[in-house]
């Protein structure tokens, strides 16, 4: 799930932006998917009278609510040329309190057999070897990400936006559109994520996803997306992710408090950047 953020923040790195609304939009997408994923007989259902709804048609909504939130952020940076840290960090605000009024603050739970069986399911034995679907989802998107950014217009104008985005536009990038449908992958991105994670967590809350933005800037930036923008690669940022995560596991298995791993992984975040500015000062 974290990998599928990570692609939808790659790309807004890679322009020299940001998304600091990701979280926000993961949350709110797991709050959506369980509300309508509910079944019809639990009791603490948010709607009883709202007939329980197809798996399908529910992505397809919740995909449809990110894009415009996704095109939302672009359409204030693009157009406003609002900096996409302020811009983000406003729809985060708005994101968060949508998800509040919408929830009622409420906890989400009781949702259909069918979408946790299929989301938390797995190919082989659980007990032994065995590969999740969540796998097979990973694998999916991140390549469909390395043909994008590698094999398509759109991939080589974010790479030149990030490079240089006057000289994109002077050789007739249209900057705006390319900006526009950056955030709005990744707004389709984070919803595709909030679907998965609610059923992978049995549960869904306003709260959640708080903070995922920075764990997926800190991947993509440990990968080698570079925070100055016009460099970045799908396997770099699958390797960030890993190790991002692989060090929470490690400091949980030597017992550390939880409450230092926030700590840690901030002074990650800040060794990370710090380190690719001074790569970037050196090329310079």
């Amino acid at each position: 799930v974290r990998f599928l953020i990570a692609l939808g923040v790659s790309g807004c790195l890679i322009t020299k932006g940001t998304d600091l609304s990701a979280g926000r939009q993961v949350g709110f997408a797991a709050c959506l998917a369980g509300v309508l994923l509910q079944r019809a007989n639990y009791a603490g259902r948010l709607f009883p009278n709202m007939p329980e709804m197809n798996m399908g048609v529910v992505l397809l909504i919740v995909l449809a609510i990110g894009a415009v939130f996704g095109l939302l952020n672009g359409l204030i940076i693009a157009f406003l040329n609002v900096p996409p840290f302020i811009a983000t960090l406003g729809t985060q605000t708005i994101i968060y309190g949508i998800s509040l009024v919408f929830t009622d603050a409420q906890p989400i739970g009781g949702f259909q057999e069918s979408y946790n069986n299929l989301i938390n399911g797995c190919i082989g034995d659980p007990k032994g070897f065995y590969l999740p679907y969540l796998l097979f989802v990973a694998v999916i998107f991140g390549l469909f990400f390395w043909f994008l950014y590698n094999k398509t217009c759109h991939g080589k104008y974010m790479y030149a936006i990030g490079g240089n985005e006057i000289a994109a536009e002077v050789s007739g990038v249209n900057t705006k559109k390319a900006k526009i449908l950056i955030y709005m992958t990744a707004g389709i991105m984070y919803a595709m994520a909030g679907y998965l994670l609610a059923a992978k967590s049995g549960g869904a809350s306003a709260s959640m996803g708080n903070g995922y933005e920075l764990e997926a800037i800190a991947g993509c930036t440990i990968g080698g997306v570079s925070t100055t923008g016009g460099i970045g690669t799908i396997g770099g940022v699958l390797v960030g992710v890993l190790v991002f995560e692989f060090l929470k596991i490690v400091l949980q298995f030597l017992g550390v408090n939880p409450y230092y791993n926030y700590m840690v992984q901030g002074i990650v975040i800040v060794t990370a950047v710090a380190l690719d500015i001074r790569k970037y000062i050196a090329k310079k």
